[in-house]
């Protein structure tokens, strides 16, 4: 997930300008055994935090928070616990589908979204596996990649399309790549425009400018563009 990667970065960043990284120790866990799903950006970020000196602890899974005490508790795969005292802690929850989908038939029953009790849907397609009028859009679906607005913005035409299709008595004429795009914030004024495909394929909108670059336009868009943008979709504006 990319909002954990740039909370970690922008932190860095703000005690830079703060004067105070030098004093300051930064860490980041992950419970998985990657920090990225994408291979090349997954190496590209590791690379970035080793010469930030930011220790990253794989499979390493946040249990318990004390609050008052300001110490974190993780666990290891093997069941052994560590503690961490903090001052600031970044924290992102477990994500699943509304109960209202979870515990409907729609849901994956199982496989990999069956935890999770996402929309089981084709990831093509995004029409549903067993029940062919029910169609998915967004964070809902129970799909390898694909949980941002960008997705929902790529993905509605052709959901659209398809609903149309069967609605004529025709199949599903379009299909989805699983587009997902995520503006990651590496420093104030400075962005990576990541966008991949469910085969973890860069797939850039803008040739000139490298995924793996810092790139300023990438920054303004995130920061001027997008976020507007995104507020006037969740109010219904857009």
């Amino acid at each position: 997930a990319g909002a954990p990667l740039k909370m970690t970065f922008m932190v860095v960043d703000r005690l830079r300008q703060a004067g105070t990284r030098d004093q300051s120790q930064v860490s980041f866990h992950s419970a998985l055994d990657n920090i990225f799903s994408v291979p090349r950006i997954n190496q590209e970020v590791l690379e970035r935090w080793k010469k930030l000196d930011v220790p990253v602890h794989f499979l390493s899974k946040l249990v318990a928070v004390d609050i008052g005490a300001r110490r974190a508790t993780f666990a290891s795969p093997e069941g052994e616990r560590t503690q961490h005292d903090y001052d600031f802690i970044h924290v992102v929850p477990p994500m699943r589908a509304p109960d209202s989908v979870k515990n409907s038939p729609l849901s994956w029953k199982q496989g990999p979204f069956a935890a999770g009790g996402w929309l089981e849907v084709d990831k093509e397609t995004l029409r549903h596996r067993r029940f062919p009028n029910v169609f998915g859009i967004g964070d809902i679906n129970g799909t390898g990649k694909g949980k941002t607005a960008a997705t929902v913005k790529k993905s509605t035409p052709l959901v659209v399309q398809n609903l149309i299709d069967v609605i004529a008595g025709r199949e599903p004429s379009q299909r989805f790549d699983g587009y997902t795009s995520c503006p990651l914030l590496v420093r104030e004024g400075a962005a990576l425009l990541i966008e991949f495909d469910y085969e973890n394929r860069l797939i850039p909108s803008l040739p000139a400018i490298d995924p793996l670059q810092d790139s300023y336009f990438a920054w303004v868009m995130k920061i001027r563009l997008l976020k507007p943008a995104y507020m006037a979709v969740a109010k219904g504006r857009v």
